[in-house]
Order: C-alpha cells, then sequence, then structure tokens
C-alpha cells in the first residue's frame, strides 16, 4: 500500500511534502496547502487508469457559484445538496441542460468556453476547475 509520509512532489516550480501523518494515498481527495504566488488553495488528487494526477482545485468561492447557477438551471430547491463531486446527469441534466449551464457559467463569469473543453465537463467541479483556467488566460 503506498503511503504519503516523507513523499515529495514538484510540480514545476511548486514543492510540497508530506510528512506529518502515514496516509494511504487511495484514502486522500485533495490536500490544502498554500501555494506561493497561486491563488489556489488547494490540490484535487484524481485517479487515472494507471496513475495518480494532481491538479489544482478551483476556489471554493467560484465551485459554489458554480453549484447555484447548477441549481438554478436545473430548477433544483436552494437546499438540495449540489457539490463539487456532483456529476450532471445524476442531477437530472440532460444534453440540453448542460449545453444551458455551459452558458450560464460564461455569462457569469465572462468567459467563453471552447466545445471540446464542454464536452470534457461532467461534474461542477470539472467546470469551476475549467472555468480558473479560463480566467487565468484571461
Amino acid at each position: 500500500m503506498a503511503s504519503t509520509a516523507g513523499v515529495s512532489m514538484s510540480l514545476s516550480s511548486i514543492t510540497c511534502s508530506f510528512k506529518k501523518n502515514q496516509v494511504p494515498i487511495s484514502s486522500l481527495k485533495s490536500v490544502s496547502m498554500p501555494i506561493k504566488g497561486k491563488s489556489f488553495q488547494s490540490l484535487r488528487l484524481r485517479t487515472g487508469p494507471s496513475r495518480l494526477r494532481v491538479s489544482c482545485a478551483a476556489k471554493p468561492e467560484t465551485v459554489n457559484k458554480v453549484c447555484d447557477i447548477v441549481r438554478k438551471q436545473l430548477a433544483l430547491p436552494a437546499d438540495s445538496e449540489v457539490t463539487g463531486e456532483s456529476k450532471f446527469a445524476t442531477l437530472g441534466a440532460d444534453s440540453l441542460d448542460t449545453v444551458e449551464i455551459v452558458m450560464g457559467l460564461e455569462e457569469e463569469f465572462g468567459i467563453s468556453v471552447e466545445e471540446e473543453s464542454a464536452q470534457g465537463i461532467a461534474t461542477v467541479q470539472d467546470a469551476a476547475d475549467l472555468i480558473e483556467q479560463l480566467i487565468e488566460k484571461k
């Protein structure tokens, strides 16, 4: 079983270490840490086909805005649970709903989402991450 104790990882100029407690890597979902020079405050771990991917997660306020837009577009009750891990399909969105969600995000954040990028959005977190990438490129 893999463990994060004493492991360092380097992402370009970002370096972080896990030294406190030994935690099986399979049980980690996200790691919070300050990163100098970047506005991202957490890293999200995603498992891939045969590797572990680390990606910068969107700011909580971006995720919350996306959750609000998804609730509005899908006419979900205000108290319905929509989180970063929520899948649009699980929330009841069909392909037309997803297009409308993307249009709402474009309007709210002042961005333009390419069709290829839009097709890769399956969860609220995917949308929030893409939004922050597009805003950073501006």
